[in-house]
């Protein structure tokens, strides 16, 4: 976790458990704006999202992301 966290950047984590608690508290901890848990494919067009410390670059995603080219 400490080492996953000391970075600039945060975009996305993965977690691969069978405990899945163990996932969660694992996932709580992390400092990413995006988190899968056992999955490899996490994004979702619905969804904004614009990253987490020094990732990403304004929005997308969601009606917000769409207002992010009108304005």
């Amino acid at each position: 976790i400490r080492l996953a966290n000391n970075t600039e950047y945060g975009l996305v984590a993965y977690v691969f458990t069978r405990d899945l608690n163990r996932g969660i508290r694992m996932g709580e901890r992390l400092e990413t704006g995006m988190l899968g848990l056992n999955a490899g494919v996490i994004s979702n067009a619905a969804a904004p999202f614009g990253g987490v410390k020094q990732s990403g670059l304004g929005r997308e995603g969601g009606l917000e992301g769409i207002e992010e080219y009108l304005y």
